[in-house]
């Protein structure tokens, strides 16, 4: 007998999902350095797309068995009066590697570079290798958005294709046994009566007549009760049920006073932005608060928290006063995972440092999974950073703090604030 298999799995022609994951596990290393190379050629806005990444013929080149020279044999090398033991000979010119460089040669033979496209999906697996949401223990499954259907037993009413066969067959027989249970017995006793009548001497013609049209009138009473009766059928029962899914919010504090020039803001958005993602494929349902402050802060919508021009002087406590009361009022610590991140110079009036200080030991830090604060500056740490590392040594599983000095400190910071750790 001949088996055929179909697969029908929703590939794209002429590709091969298996073949592709194969690929991509056999050559993770050098798959990872050229997503981190693409990385810092593109901004963090174009994060979800895919990439098209470049792998070095030799590096997939496979060994292969071949049929060497056989017999015995004599060569002849010739005579060396260039070079001594130790010289340093300098590389031949490049010709055919596959760069595009180097004049054109009459010999030599390269291989150009082996061009892989990555799935948004491939590529962000790569780009959050080895990251963890710390503190990723839910607190409850809260948002009823999605339903999922569920068995629920059985049902006298539905559609043909959710008819249950056993079921219907079990009821139709117990029912056929209850209903024709009587006449089952009232035969019985008639036909014993028969039998009896049958043996007396003289037989009453009179009561054998009786006796049989009574029996055959059972049997046809008892062979009329139908096999299946409509009252027998029975449906799978299916109900929807609510599906919990996860949700966070994100609070995005920025400083945007008179110190902080539009470089800096750049950075603190780019921050924001990879935050957002990272947080995005841990969570089905997010949502973002958008806090910017100077001598007065203030929630705002992402678009005037990105473009906004407004600026002035420098109080840290009024984002994290307008924080926690945010948080009292939409956003129960019980029903959702808070995380927050902070972007600033540092520069902040010096009496209201360690007020920001306590404000986060003794009201926020308690409430939120997270807590990050990035110092974007290049000089020597300000006097808010000094009050923060006193949190630091006191709330390490709960509050980070880096510096950032240029856009390539980004992705190397994130990293750090959010790598794995061991429990």
């Amino acid at each position: 007998m001949t088996v055929r298999i179909v697969d029908r799995r929703q590939d794209s022609r002429n590709k091969s999902s298996i073949n592709r994951g194969r690929f991509i596990r056999r050559f993770k290393g050098q798959i990872r350095k050229a997503v981190a190379d693409a990385i810092a050629k593109r901004g963090i806005r174009d994060l979800e797309s895919g990439e098209k990444i470049g792998i070095p013929g030799r590096d997939i080149s496979e060994p292969q068995f071949r049929h060497g020279k056989g017999g015995v044999r004599e060569s002849v090398h010739p005579g060396n009066d260039r070079y001594q033991t130790g010289d340093q000979m300098d590389r031949p010119p490049s010709g055919g590697q596959g760069q595009g460089s180097g004049q054109a040669s009459p010999d030599g033979e390269g291989l150009d570079d082996f061009v892989f496209t990555l799935t948004r999906d491939e590529f962000l697996d790569i780009f959050f290798d080895e990251l963890a949401l710390p503190n990723l223990i839910k607190r409850q499954l809260a948002r009823i958005d999605e339903y999922k259907r569920v068995r629920a037993g059985y049902t006298q009413s539905g559609v043909p294709t959710n008819i249950n066969l056993v079921r219907t067959m079990r009821g139709a027989a117990g029912r056929r046994v209850a209903v024709g249970g009587p006449y089952a017995t009232r035969l019985r006793a008639l036909r014993s009566e028969l039998e009896a009548a049958l043996d007396d001497m003289p037989i009453d013609a009179a009561e054998v007549e009786r006796l049989q049209r009574e029996i055959a009138a059972l049997k046809a009473r008892h062979e009329a009760i139908p096999f299946i009766d409509p009252f027998d059928l029975r449906y799978s029962n299916r109900i929807r049920v609510p599906e919990p899914s996860t949700q966070a919010v994100m609070f995005c504090l920025m400083d945007v006073s008179g110190s902080m020039d539009e470089n800096r803001k750049q950075m603190a958005k780019r921050f924001f932005m990879l935050l957002y993602l990272f947080l995005n494929r841990n969570y089905e349902h997010i949502e973002v608060v958008f806090i910017r402050h100077h001598t007065v802060a203030e929630e705002v919508d992402e678009d005037d928290f990105f473009h906004s021009r407004e600026t002035g002087g420098t109080i840290v406590s009024s984002a994290l006063k307008l924080m926690y009361q945010v948080i009292s009022a939409r956003y129960a610590s019980s029903v959702w995972n808070i995380y927050c991140a902070q972007a600033s110079d540092g520069d902040n009036w010096n009496d209201d440092s360690p007020q920001c200080r306590e404000l986060l030991a003794g009201s926020i830090l308690p409430l939120v999974q997270y807590y990050a604060y990035i110092e974007i500056t290049d000089g020597e740490p300000q006097n808010l950073w000094q009050e923060y590392e006193r949190l630091a040594a006191t709330h390490a599983g709960v509050f980070a703090m880096q510096h950032i000095a240029e856009v390539s400190d980004i992705y190397p910071v994130f990293r750090e604030l959010f790598r794995k750790r061991l429990v």
